[in-house]
C-alpha cells in the first residue's frame, strides 16, 4: 500500500468499514509514514470535535486572521466587499 491506495480509503478506514484485510495492510504503511498519520489523526480529531458538539472559541488573534482570509478571498472571488 503506498499513500495514494491510504488516501483514496481513508474514510472507510476511519470509520472502520474497511475489509480486515485492508485495515492490516493501512496500518503497516501508517507505521513508517508520518504525513499519512498525520492526514488520519487530523480527520479522527476533526470526528471527535464535531461529535462532541461543543462550540471551539479560537483566540481573537486566529479568529481576525481568519477573517481577513476569507474577506480577502471573497473579495478576489466576487470583486466586492464581504459584509460583516
Amino acid at each position: 500500500m503506498n499513500c495514494e491506495d491510504l488516501l483514496r480509503q481513508i474514510n472507510e478506514y476511519v470509520d472502520g468499514h474497511v475489509e480486515p484485510g485492508v485495515c492490516d495492510d493501512l496500518r503497516e504503511h501508517l507505521k513508517d509514514c508520518n504525513p499519512c498519520q498525520v492526514v488520519v489523526d487530523n480527520i479522527r480529531n476533526t470526528i471527535t470535535i464535531y461529535k462532541n458538539d461543543k462550540p471551539i472559541e479560537l483566540p481573537p488573534a486566529c479568529r481576525e486572521k481568519l477573517h481577513l482570509m476569507l474577506k480577502g478571498e471573497w473579495q478576489r472571488k466576487f470583486g466586492t466587499a464581504a459584509k460583516g
